[in-house]
């Protein structure tokens, strides 16, 4: 029987190339794992696919009574609606431990650490696996990826040694050349529909008992937003609306200036304040030194909903 190695739903890099790397290393250790994604993959995520010659996985939504591995999340409200249905082997992740629950013991790797594909390269080692060329590729970049050219506040030493490790794999000379032509394809816009740009990365968290919706655009210049800034305000008041939420907050990420602009559609605008220190103006608030959803972003915003 097929197993299903997976992440969260609109999946970003690490979710993808993560899933890909762990189908392979289970493949190797006699696991017949089949790499898959909740949704269409990102313009980034393609091209670092492309750049490897490895293939997009399939979407798949549905995993009643199926076996899985989770990949870069272990929140309910990331993952199916049917997981309960399905058996989980096994999570993988760089998270704070979510909700999921098992009936049997688990294999589980949750490390502090900026990026899945760091714990992954840590699980080859393990086992003693050798990493081929294109994972070893793949998991360089969902790394200069996760942890913004090592810029983030997540990132560790952990994830910049084993980046280098990756590299010399890879073949890779210059890491920071190679995380720009990656960002670079992240920050074309254009033609984009507007949905599509706020939901390509973006997750719904549960925040004392609201539902709050968190994305994230990172840009090698925000002035590439200026036009559709106003359209992305709207489509998040929009968004809120449909899915009862409490707030919806996207990240404008500048990864050159290491700072946010982040737009706000709140039914309560002041929890900003609470949380960061400062007061937006109208829709929106500048977050210096602010790169990361999951380290600078999530855990203040959970303490003013607590």
């Amino acid at each position: 029987m097929t197993v299903y190695a997976f992440g969260h739903k609109n999946p970003d890099s690490d979710t993808v190339c993560a899933a890909i790397s762990l189908a392979y290393l289970k493949n190797k250790l006699g696991v017949e794992t089949t790499a898959v994604t909740q949704g269409a993959i990102s313009p980034e995520t393609s091209f670092i696919l492309d750049r490897y010659g490895l293939a997009i996985p399939e979407v798949k939504n549905s995993f009643a009574g199926e076996s899985v591995f989770l990949v870069d999340t272990s929140d309910i409200s990331q993952l199916p609606d049917d997981l309960s249905d399905a058996e989980v082997l096994g999570i993988v992740d760089h998270h704070k431990l979510g909700d999921v629950t098992t009936s049997n013991p688990l294999e589980c790797w949750i490390w502090p650490v900026g990026c899945s594909c760091t714990i992954l390269k840590a699980m080859y080692d393990f086992y003693n696996i050798e990493v081929p060329k294109e994972i070893a590729g793949i998991m360089l970049c969902a790394i200069l990826s996760d942890t913004v050219i090592f810029k983030s506040a997540t990132c560790t030493d952990k994830d910049k040694e084993f980046a280098v490790e990756l590299a010399r794999i890879a073949e890779e000379k210059d890491l920071q050349a190679l995380g720009m032509e990656m960002f670079k394809v992240k920050s074309a816009i254009q033609g984009t529909p507007i949905r599509e740009l706020v939901e390509r990365d973006y997750k719904d968290f549960d925040m004392n008992g609201n539902k709050v919706g968190i994305g994230q655009l990172e840009v090698v210049d925000l002035s590439l937003l200026d036009e559709i800034k106003d359209a992305l305000a709207s489509d998040i008041i929009a968004l809120k609306k449909v899915g009862d939420r409490h707030s919806v907050f996207l990240m404008l990420t500048d990864i050159m200036k290491e700072g946010t602009e982040l737009l706000i559609a709140s039914d309560d605008p002041s929890i900003v304040e609470k949380a960061f220190g400062c007061a937006p103006a109208g829709n929106k608030v500048w977050l210096d030194g602010v790169m990361s959803r999951k380290k600078q972003v999530v855990p203040n915003l959970e303490k003013a909903f607590a």
